[in-house]
């Protein structure tokens, strides 16, 4: 079943599927979203990550993603788990690919690296800076979704940032790259990590207001622990609504409420973006199937 939806446009497009992965009762395409393990020299992490993969097998994924550091930092690594999802998994693997410190011809080995391994989908990001690097051939995601569209035929998948890219001078100003994106060829947005689903309701009307069309699917990270929260929301802008902060802060030091809680809002907030018809969702795993695996539970 799976592997009959290969593609992010043809995953995305059709209104009508007789399988679980589309609507049915309801039902949004589930993704994830993994990255390569550190510090792992002899294999024992990338072999829990695929362990934990086998769990939320079980939800019938349409797509894996799997991140790719600026510059090429961990493409090894990138690599070996795109290989081990789509042949020990038979999942259908997402690749990132930021373009960013990157020459053209290494991009262009990467790709037809990538279609060598029968991958069809990938995410084209322009990636972060490294302090002191040059920029070769791409400054843009545009430029890199354009170039892929022009020479391979593979599936694009952008970024948006419902409550802007820390970069971004504005909402306006954010979307109108967002739309360059797409009018270069992009099939399908995926979203930043947000807790107000207010904020990824508004980012839609004006995306469609924008002339926008393509599905914007919404990015979920369950809340596990209230540091890591404070880390991730560090690095990007993020609204964390009045009433999770305090109990989070009230509990800060409690990991298995904190955890709970994470759950049990995530929930709430998956709940909410399907009554309002999303055709997906797409889970921050960190690697991990626990808090996933209970928000699926609650909500399919």
């Amino acid at each position: 079943m799976v592997e009959a939806l290969e593609n992010l446009k043809d995953i995305y497009s059709k209104e009508e599927y007789s399988g679980n992965m589309f609507f049915t009762l309801k039902r949004p395409i589930i993704s994830y979203e993994v990255f390569p393990p550190k510090n792992d020299s002899n294999g024992e992490k990338l072999n829990e990550l695929i362990n934990e993969l086998r769990i939320l097998k079980k939800y019938e994924p349409s797509l894996v993603s799997v991140t790719y550091g600026a510059g090429g930092s961990n493409r090894d690594q990138s690599v070996d788990i795109i290989d081990r999802i789509k042949n020990e998994l038979k999942l259908n693997p997402m690749p990132h690919f930021t373009c960013v410190s990157t020459r053209k011809s290494e991009i262009k080995d990467y790709l037809f690296n990538i279609e060598k391994m029968g991958i069809k989908n990938i995410l084209a990001l322009r990636g972060d800076i490294p302090e002191g690097a040059f920029c070769h051939d791409f400054l843009y995601a545009s430029e890199l979704v354009e170039f892929i569209k022009k020479e391979h035929d593979l599936s694009v998948a952008v970024a948006g940032y419902p409550e802007t890219h820390i970069e971004s001078e504005s909402l306006e100003s954010d979307i109108k790259w967002l739309k360059h994106k797409v009018d270069k060829g992009a099939d399908v947005i995926y979203t930043q990590l947000f807790f107000d689903n207010n904020k990824y309701f508004g980012f839609t009307e004006v995306c469609a207001d924008e002339g926008i069309e393509v599905p914007i699917i919404p990015g979920i990270l369950p809340v596990t622990g209230y540091n890591q929260l404070l880390k991730m929301t560090s690095l990007c802008k993020v609204t964390i609504p009045k009433i999770l902060m305090e109990k989070l802060e009230k509990h800060s030091d409690d990991k298995d409420y904190t955890k709970k809680l994470g759950i049990d809002f995530a929930s709430y907030q998956c709940r909410q973006l399907i009554d309002a018809g999303v055709k997906g969702l797409h889970f921050y795993t960190l690697n991990k199937s626990e808090a996933v695996s209970e928000i699926l539970e609650n909500i399919l």
